[in-house]
């Protein structure tokens, strides 16, 4: 593929050049990369001027706090004369002098003036004319006389290091936890982008090859891919590249995968960043980030730009008019939505976006323009599931009894995740179980735990395993019996998560629409433990809670949703599960409407579990069978199940 690209390069564009892109802002005659030129010593300077006024900071700071510490014990400057009547009163502890300069100790604190702040320490200046006795008196109020000179602080050496070491010592810190962090603009880079930059040159990349199942987003993509490889044949033409694609589909579909395949084919710089990483606490840093992001993909255009889950960022604003206008949320769409907006095509810039909800995001950033192509990336049918398993198990060796065809039949709904994950849990059991290749009991006891969950080693009493061996009898018997339901694929009776018993069924083929009976069928199956529990035992227990559930939700949809209901007709009277606050979610039918779909889902259920009760007891003989069965295999497989119960399995719908 790199060679026929290649060729037509050469003679599409004009006079056989390879195809340019306009850096905006750059100066005429520079290179595409800003970052290549040599170093100028204003640059220098921006780098480090945030350390010297990071460093000037701390240094204040220090020297404010330091000299609390440092300052010398608080005293009091007293009169000679109010001296001398403390050492008459007895209140002196001791003195030291230095010429004729005086400092000591009271016994008791002492305040001068009265009421004012009291002192332990003092000290005072005797007159040079003073001949009054004062060492004998001294010695008379046993007044100890030091031989240390007056407290002068601390000296010079232990000044420095109190005044200058915390400073040092913080900028050593500082400038080791930066070096870690990559650098001196580590620490002062909360502002620069954390996006992680995938070349074309470094390891494997990721192509189309890699990309199964999802042909028709591929396909949407492929333009992109072309249009970055030859730019001039467009251009000719007058066309401009999209700005933006904007990939929708529920998780696992392969939206990123997607985009990687895009840079990969593209041999293109790919800058790959999460929404979320773009909010910080700091009002202003999302912007930030935003900005130098596009930055970087300008610098190395063509490029390519990946925001996964960007609804953490691009939910819409009407919600919020009044508050939180100014959030760092909305600044940073604001940002996204400016840099989107000055584009002119010729960057070779192109923002991808992933999301799992489309409907959550603002209007500015859908409207042409910015994202100008939205591809919706659907589950796989049968045929793509397949190719998704050829394409996981190229490294992985399968035994000859692998269908992979028929193990895409039974993994409806299962998206590229999903399936990764089978076959990675396959493989993990045959390693576990010694094998040389992956087998197809693999395969199967992969996808009973995934679907079923996991074993669990729980000992049940024989009542308790003989009424869930006939409960999971009723759900499988009822399954077999009713007309166009899904296959039986396996029983058992083996604890599985929450549930002491499972009954595995899955369509030969998808399904996109349902009728009526179809879906009459599945509340009479999810309603077969109850029945049978009724029928053997003529009870039932709680162990029927979750079918309840499933029962009572569908019947309450084909009533108020889809119309299937005569007494409430072509009306959808209850609120979309996707979008609880619409429309009916504020206002809502009036109580008399509830009633009426209460009652309607009551008459479907009750009328669906009649059928169950009688076609159970018309075939007795084959729920005994099953559950005896299952009492001593505890599992059943869909070949077995159909052969005890006497029943012949539908044919399978082939695609």
């Amino acid at each position: 593929m790199s060679d026929t690209s290649a060729s037509t390069r050469s003679e599409d564009s004009p006079r056989g050049k390879p195809p340019t892109w306009r850096i905006e802002g750059a100066p005429a005659g520079k290179g595409t990369n800003p970052t290549t030129g040599p170093r100028k010593p204003s640059d220098m300077y921006n780098k480090w001027r945030p350390f010297m006024l990071l460093g000037i900071t701390i240094m204040i700071i220090n020297l404010l706090t330091v000299g609390q510490f440092v300052r010398p014990a608080s005293k009091i400057r007293l009169p000679y004369n109010v001296f001398r009547d403390q050492v008459a009163k007895g209140n002196v502890k001791e003195v030291t002098s230095r010429a004729d300069n005086i400092e000591g100790k009271f016994r008791t604190a002492f305040a001068y003036p009265t009421g004012g702040r009291k002192a332990v320490q003092f000290k005072t200046n005797r007159p040079p004319w003073g001949d009054d006795g004062l060492y004998t008196q001294l010695q008379t109020k046993n007044v100890e006389i030091n031989a240390h000179a007056a407290d002068g602080g601390p000296g010079l050496v232990v000044s420095l290091l109190l005044n200058f070491g915390p400073t040092f010592l913080i900028l050593w810190l500082l400038f080791r936890g930066t070096k870690k962090m990559g650098g001196m603009g580590g620490l002062m880079g909360i502002g620069k982008s954390k996006a992680k930059r995938y070349d074309a040159t470094g390891a494997p990349r990721t192509t189309f090859a890699d990309v199964a199942g999802i042909d028709e987003a591929e396909d949407e993509l492929t333009e992109i891919v072309d249009f970055l490889k030859n730019p001039d044949r467009y251009r000719q033409l007058g066309a401009t590249i999209p700005k933006g694609v904007l990939l929708s589909g529920q998780p696992g579909t392969g939206k990123t995968l997607l985009a990687k395949a895009v840079a990969g084919e593209a041999n293109v710089p790919f800058f790959s960043m999460s929404a979320s990483e773009f909010v910080e606490m700091i009002v202003g840093v999302g912007a930030s980030r935003v900005r130098d992001l596009f930055a970087q993909a300008k610098a190395v255009a063509p490029a390519i730009i990946f925001i996964d889950e960007i609804d953490a960022i691009g939910r819409s604003r009407s919600g919020n008019a009044g508050f939180g206008a100014n959030s760092e949320q909305e600044q940073t769409l604001n940002q996204i939505l400016t840099e989107m907006d000055g584009f002119t095509g010729s960057e070779g810039v192109i923002v991808l976006a992933s999301t799992n909800r489309p409907e959550v995001l603002d209007s500015a950033l859908l409207r042409p323009g910015r994202f100008d192509r939205r591809v919706v990336v659907n589950p796989p049918d049968q045929l793509g599931r397949q190719k998704i398993l050829e394409v996981h198990t190229r490294s992985v060796p399968l035994a000859e009894d692998v269908d992979l065809s028929a193990l895409a039949s039974t993994t409806p709904g299962m998206v590229g995740a999903d399936l990764r994950n089978l076959v990675n849990e396959a493989a993990l059991l045959a390693a576990k179980r010694s094998h040389d290749k992956v087998s197809n009991n693999d395969f199967t006891d992969a996808m009973e735990k995934i679907v079923l969950g996991t074993e669990r080693k729980i000992l049940l009493s024989h009542a308790d395993r003989e009424r869930t061996a006939y409960h999971e009898s009723g759900h499988a018997l009822l399954g077999m019996l009713q007309p166009g339901a899904d296959p039986v694929r396996k029983i058992s009776i083996v604890p599985r998560g929450n549930a002491l018993g499972v009954t595995f069924q899955s369509p030969d083929a998808d399904r996109y629409s349902y009728d009526a009976n179809y879906l009459r069928g599945r509340i009479v199956g999810a309603l077969g433990g109850r029945a049978a529990e009724e029928v053997v035992y003529g009870e039932v227990t709680t162990g029927a809670a979750n079918d309840l559930e499933v029962v009572t939700r569908l019947a309450r949809q084909m009533v108020g949703r889809w119309g299937m209901s005569a007494a409430i007709g072509p009306l959808s009277v209850l609120p979309d599960p996707l979008d609880p606050g619409g429309m009916l979610g504020e206002s809502g039918p009036s109580p008399a409407t509830r009633e009426l779909v209460d009652s309607e889902t009551r008459r479907i259920v009750e009328e669906c579990y009649v059928r169950a009760l009688a076609l159970l007891r018309e075939n007795r003989p084959k729920l005994d069978a099953l559950g005896q069965a299952l009492l001593t295999r505890e599992t059943l497989d869909e070949l077995d199940a159909y052969e005890i119960a006497e029943i012949d399995r539908p044919a399978k719908v082939t695609v």
